[in-house]
Order: structure tokens, then C-alpha cells, then sequence
């Protein structure tokens, strides 16, 4: 017999979530945007010491829209993926421009902001407004294929959420696939298991797993993306010239690859190159 899953997963979060993390104590829908935004592919631990710093220098929609676009990608130093701060930038003046500086607590609007997708758009209405919509991401996935049995969609994860428990549902599905149901799952640990509510495991976890995990990313070093980061991290300092370019993105020897990885950021607004050649964080 099945008991009550829902009640035992969020028992479970009670006692065992992480309620320390600083974008769990607010309801503010920008602070939860940058947070979700910062988080992107990107590590808690790392995120941890910035997203405070990060508030505070851009404590609104209006703030950040105000500062450079160029500050705002100095500001997001050490998070990786710097094309999210120029995507910050933009959405902070299109809700000035569009919706009086505040977040719309709108599906398809929240979504149609720039760098903001139906991931996001689902996260904010979660954390910040409190509506019963699955928040999907490959943690939550991974949970939520194996109690299903299958590869879960946007609807599953939807229609999983009990009434009125938005906010600490989706939380606690992202926590237990954060540190229960990994890739190797401690499936005693977990509640969903003990509630008989997990179909993979009544099942004995017969292969292929129902979660597959994405497709693993390409190698960083040498890559595009190293060079990219390099040049961002060296541009938060000054300005670097054409004759530092290569050496500055790790190239000394191929001064044309880097030519064209640094066009790709300015093309991304992360950067910006004067006529006389000298790259600088855009103004």
C-alpha cells in the first residue's frame, strides 16, 4: 500500500532541507530571480558568497537597469557563464521599461523576459508569488522519473504538487534529488521509498534508470568557453589591448583564434572593443 508520499517527503524536508540557503527566507521575486539565475549550472557553494554581495549593490529591477551593463557582469565575478549577467541586465530594463519595475507574476510574461525561459518563469512563481507549479529541474527530474517509473514532463511535475504547498513542495524535491536521489541513489534514506511511492524502486530498480542524465559537456580546458571566461576575468580588472589579447585568453600562439572567440563576446554584450583595438567590459 502506498502512504501518503507528499506528506512524507515534506516531513522529510522539515527536518533534513536546507533552510539556511539565503534565497529560502525571502519571497522577493527579484532577489528569487538573481538566485535562480546564479545558480544556473552553477555550484550553491559558489553562489553562496556573491548572491548577498550581489543584492546589495542591485537590491532592484531598477538598480541594476540604472549600473552599467559592464558592472553587472564586474559584479558577477566567480559565478562562470558570464552571458546570465548581460541576460540579468536586459530583463532588469525590460521590467523597468514594461512592467514598472517589478516582476509579473505571469507564467508567459515571466517567461518572455530576456534570460528568463519557462524554467525560470515556473521558479519564480514558486519561490517568490507561492503557486502550486512544478519547478523541473534535472534534480527534480531525476526524483520525479523514478517515482513515475518513466521520463517525466512538465505536467507530471505539475500535477504532483499538493494543493497549496507550491513553495515547499517543489523545495523539497530538489533537495532530495540534491542529496538522496543522485546518481547513485541512497534509496534507504528516502522517504518517497519508505512510502512505497517510488515505482523504480518497487520495481528493483530495473535498467536503463528511467532518469537519463544529460548529455555530458564538452571538455573546458583548451575550449572557447576558457578563453571567453579569461578574457572576462582579465577585462573586471582594465582594459587589455590587441597586442595582449592572445596571451590574455591563453593563446599566445594563435592570436587569430583569439580575434574570434573575443568577437563572440562582444556579439553577447559582455564586452566591448574601441577603434583602435583596446577590449574593455561594455559601458
Amino acid at each position: 500500500m502506498v502512504h501518503d508520499p507528499a506528506a512524507a517527503l515534506l516531513a522529510w524536508f522539515a527536518e533534513r532541507g536546507r533552510h539556511e540557503l539565503p534565497w529560502r527566507a525571502t519571497r522577493d521575486p527579484w532577489a528569487v530571480l538573481v538566485s535562480e539565475l546564479m545558480l544556473q549550472q552553477t555550484q550553491v557553494a559558489r553562489v553562496l558568497p556573491r548572491y548577498e554581495a550581489f543584492l546589495a549593490r542591485f537590491e532592484t529591477p531598477a538598480a541594476c537597469a540604472a549600473a552599467p551593463v559592464g558592472a553587472v557582469v564586474a559584479a558577477w565575478a566567480g559565478l562562470g557563464y558570464n552571458r546570465r549577467a548581460v541576460q540579468l541586465h536586459r530583463c532588469a530594463a525590460t521590467l523597468v521599461d514594461r512592467h514598472g519595475g517589478t516582476l509579473p507574476d505571469d507564467l508567459v510574461a515571466l517567461a518572455a523576459l530576456p534570460g528568463v525561459g519557462p524554467y525560470t518563469a515556473r521558479a519564480v512563481l514558486a519561490f517568490a508569488f507561492e503557486r502550486d507549479v512544478g519547478v523541473l529541474d534535472v534534480n527534480a527530474r531525476r526524483v520525479l522519473s523514478r517515482v513515475h517509473g518513466r521520463p517525466v514532463i512538465q505536467a507530471d511535475a505539475d500535477h504532483a504538487v499538493p494543493a497549496g504547498r507550491g513553495w515547499s513542495w517543489n523545495q523539497a524535491v530538489l533537495d532530495l534529488g540534491a542529496s538522496v536521489c543522485g546518481r547513485s541513489p541512497a534509496c534507504a534514506a528516502c522517504p518517497l521509498g519508505r512510502a512505497d511511492a517510488c515505482g523504480w524502486q518497487r520495481a528493483g530498480r530495473p535498467e536503463p534508470d528511467p532518469w537519463r542524465p544529460t548529455r555530458p559537456q564538452s571538455a573546458f580546458a583548451g575550449s572557447d568557453r576558457q578563453g571567453r571566461g579569461r578574457l572576462v576575468a582579465a577585462l573586471r580588472a582594465g582594459p587589455v589591448t590587441a597586442d595582449d589579447l592572445a596571451a590574455t585568453m591563453g593563446w599566445p600562439e594563435d592570436p587569430t583564434r583569439a580575434e574570434r572567440v573575443a568577437s563572440t563576446l562582444e556579439a553577447d554584450g559582455l564586452a566591448m572593443v574601441s577603434p583602435s583595438r583596446v577590449w574593455t567590459l561594455p559601458s
